[in-house]
C-alpha cells in the first residue's frame, strides 16, 4: 500500500451539453493529472457525481479509466453506498483486477450508529477482492466516523488498509495517527488542510484541486512528505485562495469551473448539482488567468 502515499486525485466526470459522459474530456483530464505528477487516480468518488450515474455508466467509467491510464499510475476505484448488500454485490462482480484498492465512503443518509458503521465496513472488507480504504466525510454522510471506530477497524479487519479522513477535525485526525497500526495509512481528504495534516503524520492527500492544479498540489504533498516544509508552506499559501474559491459553493461545481477555463471539459452537471454562480465564476476565471 506504499503506492497510496502521496497525491491521489478524485476525478470529476465530464459531461457534454446534453449531459452524456464526455469521454474525450475525461481522457484529457486523465492525461492532465498524470502529466502534472499525481501518484494515483480515483474515479467514481463523490467528486465524480456518482449519485447521478447509472450502474452501466459507473462500469464504463471504471473500464475507461483502466484503459486510458494504461498502468502509468495506480487506480483506486470508488465503490460505496448506504446499502451494505449492494456494496458487497458490486465488490463481488465489478472487474477490479487492475485496481490497487477500493475507496468506500461511510454509509450516508441512514446515519447508522458507530457499531453499524463498523459492521458495514467489516462486511464489505470480507467481500472485497481488493484492500479497502475507509472514507470519513461527515459533511456529506451526516454521521462522523469516530476515531475509536476507525482504529477498531484498522486493528481488527485485515483487509482495511487505509482511510481518507475528511472530517476537518484535527484533534480526531491526530488521535488516529497516534494510535493506528504501523502499516495503516491515513490520507487527507481536505485540500486546504492537507499540508498541516501531512506535517502531523498523514501519508498524503486524495485531492479535488489536483484535477486542475495537479503540479502544485502534488508538489506540495511531496515536499511535506519529504520534510521540505518551506516549499510545502509556499505551495500551500499559493493555493489557498484556489481552495477557497473551489469549495465556496459546491464540489464539484467549483473544480469544473476551473477545468472549463482550462479547456478540459464543459461546465455541465446533472441535477441537483448546478454550475457556480456568475459572480463566483468570474472570480474563478480571474484567478485562473493570473495563476502562475
Amino acid at each position: 500500500m506504499e503506492q497510496l502515499r502521496g497525491t491521489g486525485v478524485a476525478l470529476v466526470t465530464p459531461f457534454k451539453k446534453d449531459e452524456s459522459i464526455d469521454w474525450n474530456a475525461f481522457e484529457r483530464l486523465i492525461d492532465h493529472v498524470i502529466t502534472g505528477g499525481v501518484d494515483y487516480v480515483v474515479p467514481l468518488g463523490t467528486t465524480g457525481e456518482t449519485p447521478t450515474l447509472s450502474a452501466d455508466e459507473k462500469l464504463d467509467l471504471m473500464k475507461f479509466t483502466f484503459e486510458k491510464v494504461s498502468k502509468r499510475v495506480p487506480v483506486v476505484v470508488g465503490i460505496g453506498d448506504y446499502n451494505t448488500r449492494d456494496v458487497v454485490k458490486r465488490l463481488e462482480t465489478c472487474p477490479l483486477d487492475q485496481a490497487i484498492a477500493v475507496l468506500s465512503v461511510a454509509p450516508y443518509y441512514s446515519k447508522p450508529s458507530q457499531e453499524g458503521i463498523f459492521q458495514h465496513y467489516k462486511a464489505i472488507a470480507a467481500a472485497s477482492p481488493k484492500p479497502i480504504i475507509l472514507y470519513n466525510v461527515p459533511g456529506r454522510t451526516g454521521r462522523n466516523m469516530s476515531a475509536q471506530t476507525t482504529l477498531r477497524l484498522a486493528h481488527e479487519v485485515p483487509n482495511i488498509v487505509a482511510m481518507k479522513e475528511a472530517s476537518g477535525d484535527m484533534v480526531q485526525c491526530m488521535q488516529i495517527i497516534k494510535d493506528k497500526p504501523k502499516d495503516f495509512l491515513v490520507i487527507s481528504g481536505d485540500d486546504a488542510l492537507a499540508m498541516p495534516q501531512v506535517a502531523a503524520g498523514m501519508d498524503g492527500l486524495i485531492s479535488v484541486a489536483a484535477n486542475y492544479f495537479a503540479k502544485d498540489v502534488s508538489g506540495m504533498i511531496k515536499a511535506a512528505l519529504g520534510n521540505d516544509m518551506p516549499l510545502a508552506r509556499k505551495l500551500h499559501y499559493k493555493l489557498q485562495e484556489a481552495f477557497d474559491l473551489m469549495f465556496e459553493e459546491n464540489n464539484p461545481a467549483g473544480v469544473k469551473a476551473f477545468l472549463h477555463d482550462a479547456g478540459i471539459g464543459e461546465n455541465v452537471f446533472r441535477l441537483p448539482v448546478v454550475p457556480v454562480s456568475d459572480g463566483l465564476k468570474s472570480r474563478i476565471s480571474a484567478f485562473s488567468k493570473n495563476y502562475k
